[in-house]
């Protein structure tokens, strides 16, 4: 075994005896990730709630399907634009900071509102954690000059056997205005590698989907690196009209990290993408003290500068600072008898067009109603009511 393989070998010194319990901890982990307690040096000083930003940090890819009139063509945009997230979503964090860090658990109604402006026009983001047991956040991205919107909710259950594996539950709609068309995008699976060392990062799993109502289905299938060759962060995908498996229209592979390649049906290469080239838009959010106080990062300020200090005596009473709150609340709310009303969703029992596309596409999808304590739906009215509707005033480079 080299020294780069070797138990804890990116683990600081001052860290290797939490590191040890933190492995022996998670050998017989089998549940809810916000549960997970870890040792202070991978804590990230960012609430899982800020997440739902990386699926729009290339507005340009997000908005380009609005433009196609070919609905083929205009499905494999959208595999271009979901494959582009990725990085971000998966690898981003990893690369920034050395390793994958534990994000803050969201607190119910935990805010997270930003905006992205280039080339595209205004894109918004809203963020909302809507549950708090079961964990869920719920997030709705749009852009009204091109007529484009993606919503959707996730929670995760995780299991640990030889590292730790998550699945991913919940899923997103992208619809597009100008031809009424509807994307169901289901979630990959995950595992984290690199525990051993102490260099954790995350590595997709197993097989994800997007279907069009317009009849044509994704299929992309992540295999990650073997134990004797192989690349990490690879991936294979084909679009095909909906039933019609064997006749692909689209192929693509490369490593979702990296670069990957669009190919037609006779081979020819359509585009290749460079992930670590492509420009990433800014996000844009107010100053903290124009922020409401549900907002993530001046809700969690102190928590933050706490972690980015190193002093986890502060992390540790500025956290159960909030923790305390929220349990004060839950409580309040249970004596007065009312649930906590949600800023920007609303929860649903059932998706109509979660059932249509799942029908068309013959996928193996389930709501799992129980696992994300309903379909959570962005609520246009209740927004407009939120003063200020959204914010108005010049924000923040991120």
């Amino acid at each position: 075994m080299s020294s780069s393989q070797q138990e804890g070998a990116a683990v600081p010194a001052s860290a290797k005896g939490s590191w040890s319990s933190f492995l022996k901890s998670i050998a017989s982990f089998n549940g809810d990730l916000s549960t997970m307690t870890a040792p202070p040096f991978i804590l990230s000083s960012t609430s899982l709630v800020e997440y739902s930003s990386y699926w729009a940090e290339h507005p340009s890819l997000f908005v380009a399907p609005t433009s196609e009139q070919d609905p083929a063509k205009r499905a494999m945009l959208v595999l271009k634009w979901f494959l582009s997230t990725l990085k971000q979503q998966y690898s981003s964090r990893n690369e920034k900071l050395g390793s994958e860090k534990k994000p803050l658990n969201p607190f119910l109604g935990e805010l997270f509102l930003g905006r992205w402006n280039d080339e595209a026009g205004e894109t918004q983001l809203v963020s909302e954690q809507v549950s708090h047991h079961p964990p869920v956040t719920a997030y709705s991205i749009w852009n009204d000059k091109h007529g484009i919107r993606l919503q959707g909710y996730n929670a995760q259950k995780a299991s640990v056997s030889s590292t730790i594996n998550v699945k991913q539950i919940g899923h997103a709609i992208l619809h597009i205005d100008a031809f009424d068309e509807d994307y169901l995008i289901t979630l990959p699976s995950l595992h984290i590698e690199g525990l051993i060392t102490g260099s954790p990062f995350v590595e997709l799993n197993r097989t994800s989907y997007i279907q069009s109502s317009s009849g044509y289905t994704a299929k992309i299938d992540y295999k990650g690196r073997g134990w004797l060759s192989g690349k990490k962060n690879t991936f294979s995908a084909t679009l095909f009209p909906s039933g019609k498996e064997k006749e692909v229209l689209y192929t693509v592979e490369g490593q979702w990290n990296d670069s990957f390649t669009i190919k037609g049906s006779m081979k020819n290469v359509v585009e290749k993408f460079d992930a670590k080239a492509a420009k990433i838009s800014p996000l844009l959010i107010a100053d903290l003290e124009e922020q409401d106080s549900m907002e993530s990062r001046r809700a969690w300020a102190k928590v933050a500068a706490a972690i980015s200090k190193g002093d986890m005596d502060a992390t540790s009473r500025e956290k159960s600072l909030i923790e305390n709150a929220q349990r004060e609340m839950r409580k309040k709310e249970k004596e007065e008898n009312r649930e906590w009303e949600r800023r920007f969703f609303t929860r649903k029992e059932t998706s109509p067009v979660f059932e249509a596309l799942v029908k068309k596409g013959g996928l193996q999808e389930e709501l799992d109603l129980d696992k994300t304590s309903g379909v959570w739906a962005f609520d246009s009215e209740k927004a407009s009511s939120v003063k200020p509707p959204f914010r108005k005033e010049i924000p923040t480079e991120v």
